[in-house]
């Protein structure tokens, strides 16, 4: 019998380990290997053989893995270049040394990248019993193809949440004095995330990367919102950008391994300009930075749910010997009740691919968002799994596998 690995790659989330944990116990289920090894760090990790063994893992172990937030195997920003062959031939080498014949890479379009680039190196070598999976992942939900990413749920309803908290107490003070309170999340491309604060109802301006951000119409806003009820509540995508595709981010970008440009700073931007303008007399920011993808405690039951339903449902495909080159995702059924199966498509499809938010569930005026978009994202934050505690009374981790070595 052959053996796997797991391994993830690119931003963590607080459901990604689920998905982990769905790989480990459809196997323990259903043997189709012998061992599931997990890749540290990634195809960079892969690349040195720092493996741990998974297989055995116990019931307990499993459930503090789903309810771990970030990457319990580590992550990495390690870029697989096609001209680069020596990385092709030593991954092979390395998988045949532990006969590992399936590898499950969870993970953005760079990671269904990597899957989709390893899978025709194998095809175009005529390179038999070498098989490579893509399982997505990313709070941003920009991943074509899927209804959906694990990830996103989790953090979208935190940030409804943090939305609608903040809104509590901006309002704590009397009318007389003016404020703008602005809340920046996560999105470089695409702006789902910041449109997920809006299902708190208290969002008042929403700027996203899709919709051209223009600065007298966004402060005329500002101003006719101030008048009416003396408090205004903006939230904004990091990927913010004027119409020649400059970033609103007041920041200096810079790129990271897989050549992305690395933002912040747009809610700051904003204030200034504000503050500028004399509209308001304070003005706040929140940039919810790495929280609103690491929070754990307030998982989307939905999201964790589906993350491990996908793992298991990934592993369940590779029994079919020619399933190799995919990328497992989700597909919403036309039900009256929310409803989603797994399906898989060629992971090229998915590679390098942006789904942004659709246009016309953006209200005009930097609005917020249609009725249909709501109804998109509310299943998606339903529920809360039962969370174990350790006996201080914080969430009971299991502790990350690169730190167990």
């Amino acid at each position: 019998m052959s053996n796997c690995i797991i391994a993830q790659s690119g931003g963590p989330s607080s459901v990604i380990n689920a998905t982990v944990a769905g790989i480990v116990k459809a196997n323990q289920l259903n043997p189709l290997y012998e061992h599931v090894y997990g890749g540290l760090n990634g195809i960079e990790g892969i690349l040195q053989e720092r493996f741990v063994d998974l297989t055995n893992m116990s019931d307990l172990e499993n459930r503090l893995l789903q309810q771990t937030p970030s990457c319990a195997l580590g992550s990495c920003r390690y870029k697989l270049k096609r001209d680069n062959e020596a990385d092709f031939q030593k991954i092979i080498s390395i998988m045949d040394h532990y006969q590992i014949e399936t590898m499950f890479y969870i993970g953005g379009n760079d990671s269904m990248d990597t899957v989709a680039a390893l899978s025709e190196y194998t095809a175009s070598h005529q390179i038999a019993n070498h098989r490579f999976v893509g399982c997505p992942k990313t709070v941003d939900n920009d991943l074509v193809e899927t209804d959906h990413c694990p990830g996103f749920g989790s953090a979208a309803k935190f940030i409804a949440a943090t939305a609608l908290q903040c809104w509590y107490d901006i309002n704590a003070y009397p009318s007389s004095r003016t404020e703008v309170f602005i809340l920046e999340t996560m999105g470089r491309d695409a702006g789902w995330l910041a449109a997920s604060a809006c299902l708190s109802n208290k969002v008042d301006i929403l700027i996203v990367p899709e919709e051209p951000f223009n600065k007298e119409h966004f402060l005329n806003r500002v101003k006719d919102v101030i008048a009416l009820r003396s408090k205004c509540f903006v939230a904004v995508s990091e990927g913010a950008r004027y119409i020649d595709g400059t970033y609103l981010s007041c920041g200096e970008a810079r790129s990271e391994l897989f050549g992305h440009t690395v933002l912040g700073g747009a809610g700051r931007a904003l204030e200034q300009m504000i503050l500028d303008a004399g509209i308001a007399s304070r003005c706040k920011v929140q940039d919810l930075s790495i929280a609103q993808r690491c929070h754990a405690t307030e998982q989307s039951l939905t999201d964790v749910t589906e993350s491990f339903q996908l793992g298991m449902s990934a592993h369940m495909r590779t029994a079919d010997p020619s399933f190799t080159g995919r990328m497992v995702g989700l597909k919403r059924l036309p039900t009256e009740q929310y409803v989603v199966s797994c399906f898989d498509v060629d992971a090229e499809k998915v590679a390098n691919f942006v789904k942004n938010f659709p246009s016309q569930w953006l209200l005009p005026d930097y609005g917020g968002i249609s009725e249909e978009a709501r109804q998109y994202m509310l299943p998606l934050i339903k529920g809360t799994p039962e969370i174990i505690y350790d006996e201080t009374g914080l969430p009971a981790y299991i502790k990350p596998y690169y730190l167990v070595r």
